[in-house]
């Protein structure tokens, strides 16, 4: 499957250096060093654009919980990648079941959370393991008003989450102007005083990274719109449990959605009217759609049992396919290696024997950047 769906029949693919190096269909010589995969069905790896898989380690409690720092609603200049343990035994869970890439973000208890990194799931170090650092987490909503809440501090309501959100973004913005006019003209206009959390803004003023906002209320929704246009920030929705209540107004706006758990259940009120209905809906009024897992809040194995379950609330099967692929790839800005099976992208693949999205299937061949991770290919 390449990036405009096509599906290749009787097809082969050519590796060298972890790289896609051709494709093709049709009858093709086999050597001992090949993998004839013959009647089975070869996909790009999955990819889950919202997890915190590693920054919250597999049933460790605190000790492995640095997902969010609770000190400061405010801190953009925060890494995912610091907090991430790639020995975690969730990382193999992934890869044998096909998900090859993830996005994994700091949680959602401040206003502005800090960096998410898109990685790939195999490897022991995690700047070898890192695709890029694909945008800042922002957060609406319940999750800060609890959080600071519970501290009696700032902000205890959605109107000071956004105000903070709108503080810091003129900062960054004046930060921003101030440092290219000093590189501009540096006799008259002397640079800013250093501010970690001003640059670290900064690439998403450059539109370099996106904003991902954590948001299921649709009023919650329609804010990180709203600070968005006033921003000109490229705007990713997290969650969008209630974005099948406004998706006409969503595809209005350009939006893209990554919607999920898919599969969970209403813990608290802002999931009130979750609906397995919503990434058919937004995808029905135009709205691009990735669905996650928010592992661990549902195991990172289970993305493509969320995809199914999106399926049966409506989202055409071709589409689910792509929202754990190229959607994903696209939303999460790492499409240009990922995401499709085609020429010059890296070489991370899966094969099947029956339908992937099925709750009892799992791959017979996973391979990151070329590396053979499973292969039960009889």
């Amino acid at each position: 499957m390449d990036e405009n769906d096509t599906i290749i029949e009787n097809g082969w693919i050519e590796i060298k250096n972890g790289i896609i190096s051709a494709v093709g269909s049709g009858k093709t010589s086999v050597s001992e060093t090949d993998i004839d995969a013959e009647g089975q069905v070869l996909l790009p790896g999955f990819i889950d654009a919202h997890t915190h898989l590693g920054i919250v380690g597999n049933g460790l409690g605190f000790e492995s919980d640095d997902c969010n720092e609770e000190t400061d609603p405010i801190t953009p200049h925060i890494m995912a990648s610091d907090g991430i343990n790639p020995f975690d035994f969730c990382f193999k869970e992934a890869r044998n079941r096909g998900i090859t890439s993830v996005l994994c973000a700091p949680g959602s208890a401040n206003a502005i959370g800090g960096i998410i990194c898109a990685i790939k799931t195999n490897g022991r170090r995690i700047e070898n393991m890192i695709i890029k650092e694909a945008g800042i987490k922002f957060a609406l909503g319940e999750n800060p008003k609890t959080a600071y809440n519970d501290r009696d501090e700032t902000p205890v309501t959605r109107m000071a989450t956004a105000g903070l959100i709108r503080e810091h973004l003129s900062k960054a913005k004046k930060y921003y102007e101030d440092s290219e006019a000093s590189e501009n003209d540096s006799e008259n206009n002397d640079p800013p005083e250093y501010d970690a959390k001003l640059e670290a803004t900064i690439p998403l003023l450059r539109h370099e990274q996106k904003a991902h906002f954590h948001c299921h209320r649709a009023d919650d929704i329609m804010t990180a719109v709203r600070i968005s246009k006033k921003y000109d920030l490229d705007c990713v929705l997290i969650h969008a449990t209630e974005g099948h209540l406004i998706a006409d107004l969503l595809a209005e706006d350009g939006a893209c959605a990554v919607v999920g758990p898919v599969i969970c259940d209403r813990s608290k009120p802002e999931l009130v009217n979750h609906s397995i209905i919503t990434a058919g809906e937004l995808h029905k009024n135009g709205v691009k759609v990735a669905i996650c897992t928010d592992h661990p809040v549902i195991p990172i194995q289970y993305l493509p049992l969320n995809a199914a379950a999106a399926v049966k609330g409506g989202l055409d099967y071709r589409e689910a396919l792509r929202s754990i692929t190229i959607n994903a790839a696209q939303i999460a800005g790492i499409d240009s290696r990922v995401g499709s099976i085609e020429k010059g992208k890296d070489a991370d693949i899966q094969i099947y024997s029956s339908d992937p999205l099925n709750l009892m299937s799992d791959p017979s061949l996973v391979m990151i950047n070329g590396e053979i991770i499973l292969n039960n290919i009889k």
